[in-house]
């Protein structure tokens, strides 16, 4: 794919340019922080590389959003100023324009769905923006922003299409090289292309020996997919916990710089990224979104072929739902093999539920909880039926429980997820 993106590229980008990058980085000091670049032993192990990670994460507002916007709201006049701002999202671009409004006084509208989560929209209105709730959907609440801005005559805030968006994202990629010069190659995020434009522009108009690659989810492949059409096109996307990278057509601007500097883009389902954020959960004690987990997991399900190499993977944000977070870790587990579901039939008599709970038990598997019915369809005279969840190993641990059943001539069905 990497000959197809270059051949396409022959054109010259001049929407963004390096020093304009560096000026942004200049504004922002003392705005936003200078996220730690984290080694980790850990993923380094698994991946066969040595493994860093940019902890956007743990940036202001939650997300690397914050800097794209500060740099867009410095860049206006007095006069794009003085109606205040307003702009569409349901997510870390919202709490980004509002945090740099009220950095600056500015005033700031943000119009989010209707469904967007309550947390979401609290911690916006907590950074002094008003919220409008419209629309079922995002592109609901974006056309009524333009509606807003044009009645209101205030400055619309792009999510990602924006040359000063892009410039302030490309921050990000500055600081990378700051941090660690001897960087040979470096994974980010891509939804509508704001911070990969940024970043790859910074970093290999410095060093155009450093690969940059992106990653989509295969539920969302709007950039993958514009680039072997050769221009920007809308794809039908299926649900994703990356729901922040789920942008169904990338931006003109930043398809043009991604064509030109990006060296592949790769794509992970919706399992390799709920394992990869219980792993940065369990492992490394940092909790990131499903939009920010996916640089790393192309990295350890090995959709970006590297080894022995010196790779960043920008956690690109952190924002989870409270009430999402216990269901990502949930699945996560399952999918690791770490619990499971076992329906059991075994003979109503005193004994038995002890006997299938030391079968259990013996094999070092920690019983989380027990159902036991004695009515059912499938349930007859004389015979009852248990439901138990397991915490469990690994999937070969699953296995083994489940044939230790068998052989105790239980019978035995694995609950399906």
């Amino acid at each position: 794919m990497k000959d197809h993106f270059h051949q396409q590229s022959k054109q010259e980008v001049v929407l963004v340019n390096l020093d304009d990058i560096i000026i942004a980085r200049e504004k922002m000091k003392g705005i936003v922080h200078t996220t730690p670049l984290d080694y980790s032993k850990t993923f380094s192990r698994l991946s066969h590389n040595e493994v860093y990670l940019k902890l956007e994460n743990l940036q202001k507002t939650g997300s690397f959003k914050v800097r794209g916007s500060y740099n867009k709201l410095t860049s206006l006049s007095k006069d794009e100023l003085k109606n205040g701002v307003v702009a569409a999202s349901a997510g870390n671009h919202a709490q980004g324009v509002a945090y740099s409004s009220q950095m600056l006084g500015v005033p700031c509208k943000i119009v989010m769905p209707k469904g967007a989560p309550l947390s979401k929209i609290e911690a916006t209105k907590q950074y002094g923006a008003e919220v409008i709730l419209e629309g079922a959907v995002f592109d609901d609440a974006l056309a009524y922003a333009l509606q807003l801005k044009d009645q209101l005559k205030t400055t619309f805030i792009h999510a990602f299409d924006d040359e000063a968006i892009i410039t302030g994202q490309g921050t990000v990629g500055l600081e990378i090289l700051e941090q660690l010069p001897e960087v040979e190659a470096i994974i980010c995020p891509i939804g509508g292309g704001g911070l990969i434009a940024g970043v790859a522009m910074a970093v290999k108009e410095k060093n155009p020996h450093v690969s940059v690659y992106g990653v989509q989810t295969v539920a969302c492949p709007s950039m993958k997919e514009s680039i072997l059409a050769n221009k920007p096109v809308i794809v039908q996307s299926s649900p994703t916990m990356a729901d922040g990278i789920a942008v169904k057509k990338p931006g003109e601007k930043n398809f043009e710089i991604v064509q030109k500097y990006v060296d592949d883009i790769y794509c992970v389902d919706e399992m390799e990224i709920a394992r990869t954020m219980l792993m940065l959960l369990e492992r490394n004690k940092l909790l990131v979104e499903g939009s920010g987990a996916t640089s790393l997991s192309s990295l350890l399900f090995e959709k970006v072929k590297l080894k022995e190499k010196k790779v960043v993977a920008i956690l690109s944000g952190g924002n989870v739902d409270m009430s999402f977070i216990s269901r990502i870790i949930e699945r996560g587990m399952v999918e690791a093999g770490r619990y499971a579901d076992f329906t059991i039939t075994l003979k109503d008599k005193p004994g038995e539920l002890q006997r299938v709970l030391s079968t259990i038990t013996d094999l070092d598997a920690n019983v989380q909880s027990v159902n036991l019915h004695r009515m059912g369809k499938n349930i007859y005279p004389g015979f009852a039926q248990i439901e138990i969840s397991i915490e469990t190993k690994n999937h070969e641990h699953i296995e083994q429980l489940y044939h230790a059943l068998l052989e105790k001539s239980y019978n035995v069905q694995m609950g399906q997820y």
